[in-house]
């Protein structure tokens, strides 16, 4: 048996980035970022800045043919960990990208809404700006305008009053799917077990042949954080469930 020093930490550290990833959904933490408990904090952040250094002196080793293992398996963990752009953009786009897997639409976020320190509503609209969209490369406008975020062609208008449509609308389809996920969870694990943000919950769909898989912690945690806007029926839906925030 050979032992390896430097083996054993990367593989310390490839557990703590793949631990990071599952609990947050992306691989884009702050440089102070730290994750983990006690003695065993590992500083998340620091490891990532070095991993994506250019040249010879990044986190992945000297040796090519290791360093081409080592970003393979992080490429594993998240295929954007090494993205051309910087990873604050990449924590912000990640958060708006689970609403939009949440809820089947981008809901209205206003400049001041905070999301684990990010000021994500801010963001958001900073994109629109003519002067900000002109920087961004190809990849990441696609990205926005695949979230409903479009190239700017005049000053942001205030959001329109929803348009009448027949039958229910993306929103309210997201929001049905949610509710039922949240029963199967609260039938399984009871009302005052809180669902883990990166917790996902199958349930059947009609019209689809196989289960659907719905963000279950990514949805509550949207829920709540907008249950002001939701309508007496969709509250008093939540309420039968036992949810007390409700």
């Amino acid at each position: 048996m050979v032992w390896e020093p430097g083996e054993e930490a990367w593989e310390a550290k490839l557990a703590a980035l793949r631990s990071y990833r599952r609990a947050t959904g992306h691989l884009a933490p702050r440089q102070d970022a730290v994750w983990g408990e006690g003695e065993a904090m590992v500083p998340v952040g620091q490891h990532m800045a070095n991993l994506r250094r250019k040249g010879a002196k990044n986190g992945l080793g000297k040796d090519p043919e290791r360093a081409a293992v080592r970003a393979a398996q992080l490429t594993e963990i998240e295929p954007d960990w090494d993205c051309p752009w910087p990873l604050d953009w990449q924590r912000h786009y990640r958060v708006l990208a689970d609403l939009v897997d949440a809820d089947g639409v981008l809901p209205y976020i206003a400049p001041g809404v905070v999301f684990d320190g990010d000021d994500v509503g801010k963001w958001r609209w900073r994109q629109q700006e003519p002067g900000t969209w002109a920087q961004l490369l190809p990849e990441q406008r696609e990205r926005l305008t695949a979230l409903g975020i479009k190239a700017p062609a005049a000053p942001s208008p205030a959001p329109s009053a929803p348009r009448a449509t027949k039958g229910p609308s993306k929103a309210q389809q997201a929001f049905q799917r949610g509710l039922v996920a949240l029963a199967q969870w609260v039938a399984r694990e009871g009302a005052d077990r809180a669902v883990p943000r990166g917790h996902s919950e199958e349930i059947a769909v009609g019209g689809e042949a196989e289960p659907v898989a719905v963000k279950l912690g990514v949805w509550v945690s949207n829920t709540k954080a907008r249950r002001d806007k939701l309508s007496a029926e969709q509250l008093d839906s939540l309420r039968k469930l036992g949810i007390d925030w409700a």
